[in-house]
């Protein structure tokens, strides 16, 4: 078990001093910006649709480990997918970073590498470092012009 838990905190550290798809998204139709107060914690993610497809997502900002890993694995885990199932990912993320059994009946399948939040549920403050980029991608997908804020 320790060594499953050393090899999930090396690639959260490995997002985080690397995280993929970091960078303005110019021609993005679709924005939102998000801030955690609580540790300082803000970014832009920028969506590119087309049609009802997630063609291209990226992301900028500052943050901690967590945040910065979680929003670079949260670009690629939706990228190529419908809006509904980037909804689907979001409930099931959210319900493993908070502990929650999945309402959608099964427990964390789908998620992939995502499981290696799976600990965040043990700390209860960190839950919102994990899910802002998430919460702002739902924001963006919607077109809300407000900023989205975990407080």
């Amino acid at each position: 078990m320790a060594e499953l838990s050393e090899l999930y905190q090396e690639l959260i550290l490995e997002h985080s001093r690397t995280p993929r798809n970091y960078r303005e998204l110019a021609t993005a139709e679709h924005k939102a910006e998000g801030f955690n107060p609580l540790c300082g914690d803000r970014f832009t993610v920028y969506v590119q649709l087309e049609a009802d497809k997630i063609r291209d997502i990226a992301f900028q900002g500052s943050g901690c480990a967590i945040s910065k890993a979680s929003a670079s694995m949260m670009t690629q885990s939706v990228k190529g997918k419908t809006q509904g199932e980037a909804e689907e990912l979001f409930v099931r993320f959210h319900n493993l970073v908070t502990g929650r059994t999945n309402s959608l009946g099964d427990d964390d399948s789908g998620l992939g590498k995502l499981t290696v939040f799976s600990g965040v549920a043990e700390f209860p403050v960190r839950v919102k470092c994990a899910t802002l980029a998430w919460h702002t991608l739902r924001a963006a997908l919607k077109g809300s012009q407000a900023t989205v804020s975990t407080e």
